[in-house]
């Protein structure tokens, strides 16, 4: 199907606008420190970069437009849409993230995400069971069990954010063995319209791999004997004793909190897998020492 010299002139013109938009966008977040709401620290990096390539697109786009002959906007690439339906239709995928990224706040994932993805409270299907005190046959354990050993040594265990999945999944995989100790934790509060929590509630936080949307959330549930009316996505500091109760038909670990503080939102609110935790306990038990 041939186009008019105009048409194609101004499908390159607007999507020379789009992409400028999105170079915009990026550097607005980068420029406010916002990227961690969205993807990971390591892949931040290469994001922050996007708006220079993205920059350099649109101005060859725009040039084409505006001084190319017609060898140059021949329109012979992928099909144009063939009314305006089909362009906002088209251009509308680029455009609405665009416009609610700009419309909406930038903030971190909270309970209403949670609870369409479904907290995870227990970490069975993270690491393999062994029965033994921090001893495991599973080369893929070892980390695990060495750094049981870590945290049992601890009076008062501390959940670091850089290793929280780390953590909790080592907590639960010798769940038995940990009962009666002391933790401090911190995350926001998420609690389950459906009453099935049966008034306790979880502090949590989002585990991303790449970006939020592969974001699972995970928990450890708490039990408050004075219950504070304290909504939720209300960041908080537990500290209390660990548990093993039965909810939903499994156990898991619940901490029987002694206190619960209300806390400011973490600067990285998001949480990480760690290449080697023991490691990195050592280096951040050291920090805070």
């Amino acid at each position: 199907m041939m186009y008019s010299s105009g048409s194609v002139k101004r499908h390159y013109l607007f999507r020379a606008a789009v992409l400028l938009a999105f170079a915009v966008y990026i550097e607005h977040l980068a420029r406010h420190d916002a990227l961690h709401y969205y993807v990971t620290p390591k892949l931040a990096v290469w994001v922050r970069l996007c708006p220079v390539p993205l920059s350099f697109m649109a101005l060859s786009l725009a040039v084409q437009a505006l001084f190319g002959g017609p060898s140059a906007i021949c329109g012979c690439g992928r099909q144009l849409p063939r009314s305006r339906a089909g362009s906002a239709a088209m251009y509308g995928v680029f455009l609405l993230p665009l416009l609610l990224g700009f419309a909406l706040p930038d903030r971190a994932l909270g309970s209403a995400a949670a609870t369409r993805k479904g907290i995870s409270l227990n970490y069975s299907s993270l690491v393999p069971k062994e029965s033994a005190r921090f001893q495991t046959s599973d080369p893929f354990a070892a980390e695990f069990a060495a750094l049981a050993k870590k945290l049992y040594s601890q009076p008062v265990i501390p959940v670091f954010p850089q290793i929280f999945t780390e953590t909790l999944g080592t907590l639960e995989r010798f769940k038995h063995d940990f009962e009666g100790k002391e933790i401090v934790v911190s995350g926001f509060l998420y609690r389950e319209n459906t009453g099935s929590m049966g008034g306790r509630f979880a502090v949590s936080r989002f585990l991303v791999q790449c970006c939020t949307a592969d974001a699972t959330p995970l928990g450890i549930l708490v039990y408050a004997k004075q219950q504070k009316s304290l909504p939720v996505d209300t960041w908080i500091k537990v500290r209390g004793k660990l548990q093993v109760v039965v909810y939903k038909g499994k156990e898991t670990l619940q901490i029987d909190a002694e206190s619960v503080t209300k806390v400011e939102q973490s600067s990285t609110p998001y949480v990480y897998t760690s290449p080697d935790s023991e490691e990195e306990w050592d280096q951040l038990l050291g920090s805070a020492k």
